[in-house]
C-alpha cells in the first residue's frame, strides 16, 4: 500500500514543488496567558513550536516576502508557497484580526494555500466560518496539535483539552471542507509502541470519504530541547529515547497502518540544533530523512 507524501501531494496538484513559509500572526496561547496554564505544553519552546518563523514585527506581506527571499537564494526557481502561521495558536485573537492577517496572506499572488496551525478548543464557531470564506478563495488547511489519544499523556504534557474536542474540531472542519492535519508526538514517556499505533488508528478513522479534501498526519520525533520543561523533567526523570532505528522501524508501522488518502507531511521533524538536547542523532536531518526513505521504500509504503 502506496503512500503520498506532502511533497508529492503539492507536485500533483499544483504542477511544481511548494515551498512553506512560517509566518509569525503575533498571537499567544490559552496555555500561556493564563487562560488554561502560563507554563504552556511541557515540550513547547519559548518561540511557541514557530522557532523558525520571521518576526511578528514586520507586516504579513513583509514577513512572505522576507522568506521569499530566503528560500529563493537557494531555490531561485521556486514560485508557488504556503503561508504557515506557526508560532503559539493561530486562531487566538479576535475574528477581525484574523481575517485582516489570514486575507492579507491568502491574497498573496505567490501564495498557493493557507496553512494555520492551532489548538481544537479555540475554534469558535465565528472563525471556522472565517476559514470557510477564505477556503473558496484559496485551500485553507488547519494542523491541530492532538500528540496522542491517551489521557495520561495529554494530562502529563498539559495539553489542557480532551480528546472529545480535538474531536468535534475535526468533524467541523471537514463539515466545511477544510483539509486538516492532526500532528502526533512519537516518543512520549510512558506510551509504548502499542499507545502510539493506538492514536495513529483514531486520527485515521477520522478520515473523511470525500478525498477531495486534504487530509494529512505529522508524525513528530519528540525532542528535547534546553529551556523547556520537558529538559528539566528528562533531566530529572531520564527515560527512554528511541535510537534511529526504533524509530524508523516504529514509523514505517504506523504508516502501515494509514489509509492510502491520508497525506503524510512529516516523519520526524527538528529543532534547532543549539537547544537540541535529545535524541542527538536527529540533528542530521538529511541523513535521518534519506535512511527514512530508503526504509519506506524498501518496505513498499511511498
Amino acid at each position: 500500500m502506496r503512500h503520498l507524501m506532502i511533497n508529492d501531494y503539492l507536485k500533483n496538484e499544483f504542477g511544481e514543488k511548494v515551498y512553506r513559509l512560517s509566518i509569525n500572526g503575533g498571537m499567544t496561547c490559552p496555555n500561556r496567558d493564563g487562560k488554561l496554564d502560563t507554563r504552556g505544553c511541557i515540550f513547547c519552546s519559548a518561540g511557541g513550536s514557530g522557532d523558525f518563523a520571521t518576526p511578528a514585527s514586520m507586516s504579513i506581506t513583509e514577513q512572505i516576502e522576507s522568506a521569499k527571499e530566503r528560500i529563493q537564494a537557494k531555490a531561485p526557481k521556486c514560485r508557488k508557497f504556503i503561508a504557515y502561521f506557526q508560532a503559539y495558536t493561530n486562531t487566538y485573537g479576535s475574528v477581525e484580526y484574523l481575517r485582516k492577517i489570514f486575507t492579507e496572506a491568502i491574497s498573496h499572488p505567490d501564495v498557493v494555500i493557507l496553512s494555520i496551525a492551532t489548538r481544537p478548543d479555540c475554534l469558535p464557531s465565528d472563525v471556522l466560518d472565517l476559514l470557510e470564506e477564505l477556503n473558496r478563495i484559496k485551500p485553507v488547511w488547519v494542523e491541530l496539535g492532538l500528540q496522542s489519544i491517551h489521557e495520561g499523556s495529554a494530562i502529563w504534557m498539559r495539553r489542557g483539552y480532551e480528546l472529545p474536542v480535538y474531536k468535534s474540531a475535526v468533524e467541523a472542519l471537514l463539515e466545511r471542507k477544510i483539509g486538516v492535519i492532526t500532528h502526533l508526538i512519537l516518543g512520549l514517556p510512558g506510551e509504548s509502541n502499542a499507545d502510539i499505533y493506538e492514536s495513529v488508528k483514531y486520527v485515521s478513522s477520522l478520515a473523511p470519504c470525500d478525498t477531495s479534501i486534504m487530509f494529512g498526519i505529522k508524525l513528530q520525533l519528540l525532542h528535547i530541547l534546553r529551556g523547556t520543561d520537558l529538559y528539566s523533567y528528562y533531566d530529572e526523570n531520564p527515560f527512554h529515547i528511541y535510537t534511529q532505528d526504533e524509530y524508523i522501524d516504529l514509523v514505517c508501522n504506523c504508516i502501515e497502518l494509514l489509509p492510502e488518502n491520508i497525506i503524510l507531511h512529516r516523519i520526524t521533524g527538528d529543532g534547532p540544533k543549539s537547544l537540541l538536547v535529545e535524541p542527538q542523532w536527529s540533528g542530521n536531518k538529511k541523513a535521518v530523512l534519506n535512511a527514512m526513505n530508503k526504509a519506506l521504500r524498501d518496505r513498499g509504503l511511498v
